[in-house]
């Protein structure tokens, strides 16, 4: 072979691998989009799945977990709901309490999701998260009813992170929760519904306020806005700003973006085209292309001089 055809070939190989990431990151920020639509069906858990990412990012970081496993579990973090798309609206969205036959059906996420999951080129990376989020130390947890360290790693940090979220997060029936009583929480169930190890950090990182920016946000520096009515319900996607419409998911009140970064109310309910989700595509792309920077980073063989 001469050595242009070297060098062709070496440019073709260059150009295949650079094809091949691009094509799976699109792959991959096609599945955060589906997943953002699922949690928009949700009016009360607007910009979950970006803080449990978060959440799990930090948490997985700070156990010492190689950074390819950071990256992983953070991705893991954002699609751990996929499986929602299979619940009914009317159980979803429900203001109140569930009853036991609702519960028994919202417990049929994680095996959805998986499910859904089937035979995707990336479902390797999230298939158990997505499976066993919801497995407890003690065993009673769903939907296999694992228990200690038969729990994968990823599925034990996105459970306590998951918890955490919903704790410190506004419902219909009540305020989210202050960062210290989910902790309390936390630590009072340690060993049975959490894992003693990573809901001990996570506490030891809540006290040193570095999950302080995440909560009540719906993406980095950008908090939940608060409806007069519902709380703090209302996503601001980063590209709207001042005079931007916007619309509280649940009930569905017409608001503007204030000069003061606050959401206020039109008196009128929202449009039908105020109310379309629409997923914060910047958002998306730039945490595809966060991830994958840092674990193509993590990931690469070392120089030896």
């Amino acid at each position: 072979m001469t050595p242009s055809a070297i060098v062709t070939t070496e440019i073709n190989a260059d150009a295949i691998g650079i094809a091949l990431q691009q094509h799976q990151q699109a792959i991959l920020a096609s599945l955060l989009v589906s997943a953002w639509m699922v949690e928009a069906r949700d009016p009360y858990t607007g910009g979950h799945l970006w803080r449990v990412s978060q959440f799990a990012m930090i948490l997985a970081r700070k156990a010492g977990l190689p950074e390819a496993e950071v990256q992983r579990i953070a991705v893991a973090g954002f699609l751990h709901d996929l499986g929602k798309i299979g619940i009914p609206d009317a159980i979803l969205g429900k203001p109140g309490g569930l009853t036991e036959e609702e519960y028994d059906v919202i417990k049929t996420h994680p095996r959805i999701g998986s499910r859904m999951l089937a035979g995707h080129p990336l479902a390797s990376l999230v298939d158990a998260a997505v499976l066993m989020h919801h497995e407890m130390p003690n065993g009673k947890g769903y939907p296999l009813g694992l228990s200690g360290n038969d729990i994968p790693i990823d599925a034990r940090i996105i459970g306590v992170c998951d918890a955490f979220d919903a704790m410190t997060s506004a419902r219909p029936y009540r305020k989210g929760m202050a960062r210290e009583q989910a902790q309390r929480i936390i630590d009072n169930s340690l060993g049975q519904q959490f894992d003693e190890t990573f809901g001990r950090l996570l506490i030891e990182i809540g006290d040193a306020g570095e999950l302080d920016h995440v909560i009540a946000h719906s993406d980095e520096g950008i908090p939940l806005l608060a409806c007069h009515v519902c709380g703090p319900t209302i996503v601001r996607r980063s590209d709207q700003h001042a005079g931007s419409q916007l619309a509280c998911p649940s009930c569905q009140g017409a608001f503007e973006l204030g000069t003061d970064d606050q959401a206020n109310f039109l008196n009128r309910r929202a449009t039908p085209h105020e109310l379309e989700v629409v997923p914060d595509r910047s958002v998306i792309n730039a945490l595809v292309s966060d991830w994958a920077r840092k674990y193509e980073m993590s990931t690469r063989p070392e120089v030896v001089a």
